[in-house]
């Protein structure tokens, strides 16, 4: 009865009845969450272990010298709080079976149940999601409640006990002794152990590294409301579910094929990560016989631990004053030169992981996500996060859905492609160019151009038919609204994640200055609101200058990117002469294509160069701004880094698909730049052919460079490193943590450079999709390598990063609502505009055949192609010639009253444009937002899950 009322005890002391600080370490209440659910009565499995919670959280690691803040319990106090406990409960009349039968009376129909070994509880009621694993010895667990694995990696101090939690580097050439040396003396005060060891290849080199003890890590715990597991999960089932329909029993036998699907990962390869099956609570030392201890050791996962420690190294200092604390200006004035948590040992093993076994965490990581090997299965997430943290974590989530969902979008953009591959022979366009043998066109440069037959232009437009076909417009709307679903159902993903990583109540701690914010405005200071602390003030006035100077900034870098493409324009027009007179005859023939694919070359070179000027730029604009913390710092950069880079990659685009050919006049009145050089004209078949062009030949070559710098650069850089040892040390072992140092450090901006790319390649995939709709499937194939890719190089090439945590993607997730809203405009302009979709809509039911009658089988196109050409006089150019040549636009003929001068057919097919863009636009969007409505951001069962638990807890606490 001593365990029961025990567990009894601590439901009354949260409401209020606290023992003594006299008595007993001061305790703060464990506050139940959403996910918390209070039946707060113990099952006999952990009130087992209550006994032992004390002299579990008395005792200090044999190990330890470090000093704790622990207060000990005397055995005459502890003999008279348990006194204390019994009287009080005898007051009570409560047992703790009356208190279970409690908390499964909240619901009249038992909704939840206990998991616990002595519950009493039917489990055919449970969601068949959550049915225990009643095979759960077969599966492949890891060694983490053994030491052994640890030791053998060489994660351990020198005494083969204490863990090592991180490591810090520096140079024993560094003068900055004595900062290092009030540092870690604090390090102690505050309770981590540390201990040095030179470096084997470079002895110039020292490490530190550092161990957090039981006492410690629970007291900082405790201290920053780490949320730690305290009951197995308790589940809701209705009883509906039983009466199943036919829908239902589909869904069932659809889950159960998934089950078999070889996308899937095989569950038994993985631990049973046991924190997702339980209930989570702020940890409390005074409460610690609450919370599910199975081995001290491995309670705090290694993130955790990670964590905690980093949280210490950030509030410790290094000298006298306000401002001198962190390892983060430590590493900036040199006193250290790295501060990492090492990886958990190699990722590769002598012995298969089938029959032996993963060797930890990152060797599991390695084998059943990171090798090329995995690229068709789905990804490991809790495993992920348990690794790198819920940031990360959060990162590969979106990038596994982001590519989950293109797979419809290049599925039907391949559909488009191959309509218009099976229809291409019978396009009466296509036809009408292919047939038109006596059809000359104006010559398409003054100086080397001739003329041209119309039919010359076949291939090109047949390849025009391709991407610009009935199903152009069908598309277009799709991928509008596919971008809406694609949003919409991530947050509902982002959701369920953020309830399954225990992130609901989770809210970011207050964020510490940045060192250049305090060193510039440490004079002027206000009161903080949170921490009602004196902190250092930026002026408004000064604030306002500053962003000012830097929007300047960006408009002047915007204005170096147009200018740019200004000049790739002019190499355009300057060259188009030469290859119309080129030596080689293939070149000679087509100039055109010759001029584009140049000038696309050599826009993706300028476009690589200013990428790199750019990110130097936004860096100095962004520490022009000062802000206060680094999450301010990184929003501000990122949005810097993509106004610049999606303005440098697209303005080349803009210009191909709304500017060229549209100004350019008529032969024998030409528009002329600097009345030098004649403005470019689109080619007979059209200009979405140089747009499709531009696109493709950018996003292929972006890719292939962006997937070299992400992990051929590291490889040839590690391997360097590795060749530099071998070449100074022989025979020698590496410890685990100098080939943790030898690897890379994780990108300097974090995931933005991540972020970054797929967010850049997403407005390819949704701006121009309507002239190009074989781009979502490109970027199919690249996400499916960007996966593995960066799975790999988190894994084996850069160091272990610190396990943040996060609840969302942050600023990128405007920016893929505002992209969104982008592409609806720019995909109806492309269709109203760049495209020859109006004008055949207009030819065909105002003038062609069809307009005043409809015969079947007739084509309403039927002499489109000989309408959209006007005719000139070639006598008026000088050429020595007689008769007349066609040309590209809606204009009189020269024997009519006003030759030259546009055509009403030319404004019937303006005004249609224009009508059609608004009425694209105001569909899409109302499609868009009308989805966004239906779909709700929080699953519907995880929402009455959470209002269950919520109710529960209310009852509870009355």
């Amino acid at each position: 009865m001593v365990h029961h009322s025990g567990s009894i005890q601590s439901f009354k002391q949260q409401k209020g009845m606290n023992i003594s600080k006299s008595e007993i370490a001061k305790e703060t209440s464990l506050k139940p969450s959403r996910r918390s659910l209070p039946c707060l009565a113990q099952s006999y499995a952990y009130s087992k272990s209550l006994s032992q919670s004390t002299s579990l959280f008395q005792s200090t690691e044999s190990e330890s010298q470090a000093p704790t803040s622990v207060t000990s319990i005397s055995a005459d106090k502890a003999e008279q709080v348990n006194t204390e406990e019994e009287r009080k409960d005898s007051v009570l009349k409560c047992s703790f079976a009356d208190l279970s039968d409690f908390c499964l009376a909240l619901g009249k129909d038992k909704d939840y149940t206990d998991e616990s070994e002595h519950a009493n509880y039917d489990r055919s009621r449970l969601i068949k999601d959550f049915v225990p694993k009643s095979n759960s010895e077969h599966k492949t667990r890891l060694p983490k409640n053994d030491m052994n694995y640890i030791a053998s990696s060489g994660l351990l101090f020198k005494d083969g006990k204490k863990r090592i939690d991180y490591i810090l580097v520096y140079r024993k050439s560094n003068i900055q002794y004595d900062k290092r040396n009030t540092f870690e003396k604090n390090l102690r005060a505050e309770g981590l152990m540390l201990e040095k060891e030179p470096a084997v290849a470079n002895p110039d080199i020292m490490f530190i590294k550092i161990h957090i003890p039981w006492d410690t890590l629970c007291k900082y715990a405790e201290r920053l409301n780490i949320r730690m597991p305290f009951r197995k999960k308790c589940y809701y089932t209705d009883r509906r579910n039983k009466s199943m329909g036919r829908v239902q029993k589909y869904f069932r036998r659809i889950k159960k094929w998934m089950s078999q699907n070889p996308m899937v990962l095989d569950k038994s390869a993985f631990p049973d990560l046991e924190e997702s099956d339980c209930y989570t609570g702020p940890f409390s030392r005074a409460r610690i016989h609450h919370f599910i201890i199975n081995n001290k050791d491995t309670f705090f996962s290694n993130a955790t631990r990670s964590r905690i420690v980093y949280h210490m190294l950030q509030h410790t200092k290094y000298e006298n004053g306000i401002s001198k604390v962190g390892i983060c200006k430590l590493i900036n004035n040199g006193s250290y030169i790295a501060a990492f948590p090492p990886h958990e040992g190699a990722y590769k093993s002598s012995q298969p992981i089938k029959t032996h076994g993963p060797q930890n965490n990152r060797h599991l990581l390695y084998e059943r996500w990171a090798r090329w090997g995995m690229w068709y299965k789905h990804q490991p997430l809790d495993l992920i996060r348990l690794y790198f943290g819920e940031k990360i974590g959060l990162y590969f989530a979106w990038l596994g859905w982001y590519t989950g969902m293109l797979i419809p979008a290049a599925f039907v953009g391949l559909c488009v492609f191959f309509y218009g591959i099976l229809t291409m022979n019978a396009s009466q366009v296509s036809q009408e160019i292919c047939k038109a043998t006596e059809v000359f066109m104006c010559p398409l440069c003054d100086k080397n151009c001739s003329l041209q037959r119309l039919n010359e232009s076949c291939i090109y437009a047949k390849v025009t038919y391709l991407f610009d076909n009935g199903g152009t417009v069908f598309f277009a709307i799709f991928m509008a609204i596919w971008a809406t679903v694609f949003l919409e159902f991530w947050k509902r993903r982002r959701s369920t994640l953020t309830y399954t990583w225990d992130l609901i109540e989770w809210e970011e701690e207050e964020e510490t200055l940045r060192p250049q914010f305090e060193a510039k405005y440490y004079k002027m200071e206000r009161v903080n609101p949170i921490s009602g602390k004196p902190e250092p003030h930026q002026p408004s006035s000064d604030k306002v200058t500053r962003l000012l100077v830097s929007i300047s900034g960006i408009f002047f870098m915007i204005s170096l990117v147009i200018t740019a493409v200004f000049a790739v324009v002019v190499y355009r027009l300057v060259v188009m002469e030469q290859f119309a007179s080129f030596k080689w005859n293939f070149i000679k023939q087509h100039w055109q294509f010759a001029t584009s694919a140049a000038a696309v070359c050599i826009n993706f070179v300028i476009i690589m160069a200013l990428n790199l000027a750019y990110e130097k730029i936004a860096y100095l604009l962004t520490n022009l701004e000062y802000p206060r913390t680094e999450s301010e710092w990184e929003n501000s950069f990122a949005l810097k880094m993509f106004l610049f880079q999606f303005v440098n990659l697209n303005s080349s685009i803009f210009y191909i698909a709304f500017f060229l050919g549209r100004f350019v006049g008529h032969p024998g009145k030409y528009n002329k730049l600097f009345n030098r050089w004649r403005l470019e004209e689109c080619h007979p078949s059209g200009c979405l052919i140089d747009l499709c062009l531009q696109m493709g030949v950018i996003m292929f070559l972006k890719q292939i460079w962006n997937n070299f710098m992400e992990l051929g650069y590291p490889l040839i850089q590690n391997w360097w490193s590795r060749h530099k040892i071998k070449r100074g040390v022989q025979d020698a072992s590496i410890p685990q943590w100098e080939n943790d140092w030898n690897l890379q450090p994780m990108n300097i901006h974090g995931l933005m450079d991540e972020y970054l790319e797929m967010v850049l390649q997403f407005g390819f995939t949704t701006i121009f999709v309507a002239a190009f709709p074989l781009a979502p499937l490109l970027a199919l194939l690249n996400n499916i390598i960007e996966i593995r890719l960066d799975a790999y190089k988190f894994v084996t090439q850069w160091r272990r990063p610190l396990p943040a945590r996060a609840t969302d993607i942050g600023i990128w997730y405007g920016i893929l609502e505002g992209i969104g809203i982008l592409a609806v405009i720019t995909n109806a302009f492309v269709i109203a505009i760049t495209s020859d979709y109006i004008p055949r809509f207009v030819y065909e039911y105002k003038y062609g055949p069809c307009a005043n009658h409809f015969e079947y089988g007739e084509s309403c196109l039927t002499g489109y192609v000989n309408n959209s050409l006007s005719f000139f006089d070639l006598s008026e150019l000088g050429m020595g010639k007689s008769g007349y040549c066609r040309y590209r636009d809606y204009r009189g003929p020269p024997w009519s009253s006003k030759p030259y001068e546009f055509t009403l057919q030319y404004w019937h097919i303006l005004a249609a444009r224009l009508a059609f863009i608004i009425v694209f636009e105001h569909l899409v969007f109302g499609i868009k937002s009308f989805i966004a409505y239906l779909i709700p951001d929080v699953p519907k069962n995880l929402y009455d899950r959470i209002r269950r638990e919520k109710y529960l807890v209310q009852e509870m606490i009355k």
